[in-house]
């Protein structure tokens, strides 16, 4: 999987879970619970919906992980197989 694509996905994920959100302002490296006021519900929503859209199994231990859009988006494109 490419970074772009790694990328366009966990911001596909993101808009499911805040649909207004403004995902251009949000810097890679914010930790987007807080930026985008995720409860622990929506956090999980927005890692299972990249796990199913990334063909990726994503295990609990793996979440901090997805804490940012960057760091979301290398865990994908190191453990992805999807193209």
């Amino acid at each position: 999987m490419t970074p772009q694509r790694a990328r366009e996905l966990v911001e596909a994920a993101l808009t499911r879970v805040a649909p207004d959100a403004d995902l251009a302002a949000l810097a890679p490296d914010a930790d987007i619970r807080e930026a985008l006021e995720l409860d622990s519900l929506d956090f999980l929503t927005y890692v299972e919906t990249l796990s199913e859209s990334s063909g990726c199994r994503i295990e609990e231990d793996d979440y901090p992980a997805f804490t940012t859009v960057a760091g979301g988006a290398d865990f994908l494109v190191a453990h992805a197989s999807a193209p």
